[in-house]
Formats: C-alpha cells, sequence, structure tokens
C-alpha cells in the first residue's frame, strides 16, 4: 500500500482520505484537492466492519482485515495508492467539557503567541491518567470584557481570556485504532472525534451560527454535537443506535441477526401510522435454525421499530436539556449517520423534539458524489474535509512549514550548477 502519499503535491493534485472505521462498516474515501480548493471524490472502498463493539475496537486482527479490505477497494477505484489517512473516533469513553483561560497582554496588541499562550491555559486542566486530550476547540476570545471576538489576532488590549471546548478520549481506545491502522502500512494523520467531523461534511455556516444540534446515528453508537455562533459548544456519546434496532427485531420476530438487519433496512418505519394495512405491507421473516419463513404485517415491525427510536430520541432530548442548549438551536437537530435514513425518524423526531429536524447527507463535493451523498458517508467524507482545513491551515502558518515555490527553485538552481561545474 505504499507509494504515491494521499497527502502529498503532485501534478494531479493533493489526495486526502478519510478513514471511518465504524461499528458495522469500514468506509475509506479519496478525494483530491482542485485547484479551485474543492474536493473531488475520486474512490471509495467499504466492507463489513468486524472487531468493533460500540465505537471501540474489540478484535485487533479483525479491524485489521477489515481495514485492508476497505483501504484496497478505494485504492482500486481511485487509481492511487494510499498511505497515510484522517480516521474517527467515537464511544462511550469520549469525554467533553468547556474550559476557559486568562492571561495578560504584554505589549497591549494580541499577537499570534498570545492566542497560543491563552488557549494553552484554557487546556491546562486536570484529566484523568487514562484519558488523552484529542481536541482543544476554540469558542470564542474575550479582549478586556469585549467578547465574541473571533480572531483577536491584532486587536489592542491587556488581557485576553478564551474559552474552548475540550475532547478527550481513552487512550488505550485511542492506541488501538492507531494500531489497527499502521498494522496496515498507514500512517495515521490525525484521529477526530466523529460527530465533528460529520459536521464538516453536513452542517452549513448559517446552521452552525444560528444554531443547531447534530445527531449521527451509527450502528454502535449516536453522537451528539451542539453548534451556536458558528462555534461547537457540546458534545456527547449515546450508546443507544442501530445495532439495538437490529436486536430489538431478532428477538421479538425470531429471527437471525444478519436477516434482522436486512428486514430493518428494507422495510424498517419508526412511525407506525406511516404504515398502511392490507397485503401489500406484509414481509417474510425467516426463521431461525430449520424453522420455515413467516408472513408478518409490516405495521409489526414498525411497533417494534418505534419504540427504540423513541427511547433514543427523548435520552437526546434529555442530554440537550441537561447541556442547556436546548433553547439556543434555533434551526433544530439534523439527523445524519447510517441509522438516520429509515422511514418515518424524522417525523418521529419532530415529534418528540418539538423542533425541525432534517436529514443530513454530504454536499458541495464534485467528482463521484453521487456514491457519498448518503448519510451513511457522512463521518467519512467529513474526516477529509476536515484534513483538507487543517492542511490550509498549515500551509498558511508563518515559518518555515513547508518548502516554497522559491524555495525548491531554488534549490534545483544549485543542484544544476553544482552538476555543471
Amino acid at each position: 500500500m505504499h507509494g504515491k502519499s494521499s497527502t502529498a503535491s503532485d501534478e494531479a493534485g493533493r489526495l486526502i482520505v478519510g478513514l471511518d472505521i465504524g461499528t458495522n462498516k469500514v468506509a475509506a474515501i479519496v478525494g483530491e484537492v482542485t485547484p479551485r480548493n474543492e474536493l473531488e471524490i475520486k474512490g471509495i472502498g467499504t466492507h463489513a466492519s468486524r472487531g468493533m463493539k460500540k465505537g471501540v475496537v474489540v478484535n485487533i486482527e479483525s479491524t485489521v482485515q477489515s481495514i485492508q479490505r476497505a483501504v484496497e477497494e478505494a485504492e482500486l477505484m481511485a487509481g492511487c495508492n494510499i498511505d497515510s489517512v484522517y480516521a474517527g473516533i467515537a464511544g462511550s469513553h469520549v469525554k467533553s467539557t468547556n474550559s476557559h483561560g486568562v492571561v495578560a497582554v504584554p505589549d497591549r496588541e494580541v499577537l499570534a503567541h498570545d492566542v497560543q499562550r491563552v488557549i494553552e491555559t484554557a487546556e491546562a486542566m486536570a484529566i484523568p491518567t487514562d484519558q488523552k486530550m484529542l481536541h482543544v476547540l476554540p469558542q470564542e476570545f474575550i479582549i478586556d470584557h469585549q467578547d465574541g471576538v473571533r480572531d483577536p489576532v491584532g486587536m489592542s488590549g491587556v488581557r485576553l481570556e478564551a474559552k474552548v471546548h475540550l475532547v478527550s478520549c481513552a487512550a488505550n481506545a485511542l492506541q488501538n485504532i492507531k494500531k489497527c491502522i499502521e498494522r496496515c502500512g498507514l500512517r495515521v494523520n490525525q484521529i477526530i472525534l466523529e460527530q465533528l467531523a460529520s459536521s464538516y461534511a453536513v452542517l452549513s455556516d448559517d446552521e452552525r451560527e444560528l444554531g443547531v444540534c447534530l445527531v449521527d446515528i451509527g450502528g454502535g453508537t449516536s453522537d451528539i454535537a451542539v453548534f451556536t455562533k458558528g462555534a461547537i459548544r457540546h458534545t456527547a456519546v449515546i450508546p443507544v443506535a442501530g445495532d439495538h434496532v437490529t436486536n430489538d427485531i431478532a428477538m421479538a420476530l425470531r429471527t437471525p441477526t444478519k436477516d434482522a438487519e436486512d428486514i430493518k433496512i428494507r422495510y424498517g418505519c419508526a412511525l407506525a401510522q406511516l404504515v398502511d394495512g392490507g397485503d401489500k405491507n406484509t414481509i417474510e421473516v425467516p426463521g431461525a435454525g430449520d424453522r420455515p419463513p413467516r408472513q408478518l404485517p409490516r405495521q409489526t415491525l414498525a411497533a417494534v421499530v418505534a419504540p427504540r427510536y423513541e427511547e433514543l430520541f427523548e435520552v437526546i432530548r434529555a442530554e440537550l436539556q441537561r447541556s442547556g442548549y436546548e433553547p439556543l438551536i434555533a434551526t433544530g437537530i439534523v439527523l445524519t449517520g447510517g441509522a438516520s435514513k429509515m422511514e418515518g425518524v424524522v417525523e418521529l423526531a419532530e415529534e418528540i423534539f418539538q423542533l425541525p429536524v432534517s436529514l443530513g447527507a454530504p454536499k458541495n463535493l464534485s467528482g463521484l458524489k453521487d456514491i457519498v451523498r448518503n448519510p451513511i458517508h457522512s463521518t467519512g467524507v467529513g474526516l477529509m474535509l476536515y484534513g483538507m482545513q487543517r492542511e490550509q491551515e498549515t500551509e498558511a502558518r508563518p515559518g518555515p512549514v513547508r518548502k516554497g515555490a522559491f524555495t525548491r527553485m531554488r534549490q534545483k538552481i544549485t543542484q544544476w550548477m553544482g552538476d555543471n561545474l
């Protein structure tokens, strides 16, 4: 899997790879940064995820195999070699909190160094030894009691404050994900909180500004991120998701889990009143073991599915109330992730939250965009968009971060002169 770097600049453009290691599937998505600074989807590979449970690695060997299969498929479609990725992390071990830091401004003008110092001050809070800091996300800066400042560099003042959102995760869980990726011969550029990544793919700047709650419903976990005034304010992980619905179907209809998953995808509905009665709405349910299949009304399935989604949305609503941000999400709820696509989920969510609810899928893409314009790929696409922004910020930073065109030209001239003297 070595060869052309997935993040190197060349004639074909810079390639960026998002690796979404989910509980049910692993997806590797390859994108190319175009001259117009857009992301063009070049290839995608997916494989059933074996070795993950509730967003956490439980079997390294199985996870490595799933990653390898997905990456190989993506390489084949994109016609490139992948050697580095941006990967996501989720799970109940992820913790988050808001913090606050204050520093004096010695020169009476805020410099980049002062911003770095105040963020480090806000970050300097004790976290358990088994946790590792994942993200320090600035929310706003305050200069001499003037709040709501987005970029304080160059402003005058003597006191600089920063409000930040801190995200930490279990060090072992982080290490295991890195280990699985590296065992595939890949380099980890960065590991990113999954709902933060998904927000890059599905949310608009207006939604972030006015207030929105993103709910990414996956297989093992449902991940929440609340944004107001353009910044992330609250994150949480709910250990109820699509797999719980599948298990409920398997138990209630007495059918194998694999068949229950298929029934859920093909016939599932989260709102019983949307299902018409009659012969057309009967489903065939395979029996367990040697038992013959049975015919059941689709309404029976809806009666199994709806309570679990109701439970999930009630838990999310309680989490929003506890966070204190529920009154501030003016644009409502955006649902994404594979388990958000079921018929009736949006309508049920609107009933429970009493807010506008929409289904979010990746947008503002080119290339093979129709393949990834699906809520199931929100995290994978978001990982690429996050990586693209991070690399642009690195290039924009002053100092000897990257060799510029003139430096490379000077080196070539020096080399040519040396060869020809």
